[in-house]
């Protein structure tokens, strides 16, 4: 009798186990905040690109003028959303760049992170790595 009930516990264990089926955020490719778009001006070289925005997702050879920057971001096995920011060159200098990015990514990470560890996080920080201390000097 014991030993049916504890097989049937563990039977039970399994089967609630698999039911519940946690899935993650997935974020992919080149993940570009405003801060580094609102760096880039007409001007600057490839270089100078480059060390603020990182590679490119895309070189292609037949446009070699051109530098895609992609990214995806799938929240919890939900829809993919896509975003490309481009940029175009004149001379190995940037001429111009179109497109669009999450600009809201960092801000929204944040406020998740101070659900789940119940700390507050002030945006105007984040660099300094400085944490924001509750009220009463906590």
């Amino acid at each position: 009798m014991t030993l049916m009930r504890l097989a049937l516990c563990a039977g039970l264990c399994v089967l609630a186990g698999c039911s519940v089926v946690y899935k993650v955020d997935v974020p992919q490719g080149n993940l570009i905040d405003k801060v580094m778009v609102e760096s880039l001006k007409p001007g600057m070289t490839r270089r100078q690109v480059a060390l603020i925005m990182g590679t490119p997702s895309i070189q292609d050879a037949y446009h070699q003028n051109r530098w895609d920057y992609t990214a995806t971001y799938q929240k919890r096995g939900g829809r993919i959303e896509r975003k490309t920011l481009t940029l175009y060159f004149d001379d190995n200098v940037l001429a111009r760049f179109e497109g669009n990015y999450f600009d809201k990514r960092d801000e929204e990470l944040l406020r998740t992170a101070s659900r789940v560890r119940g700390r507050e996080f002030d945006l105007d920080e984040l660099g300094s790595g400085k944490k924001k201390r509750p009220p009463g000097g906590g």
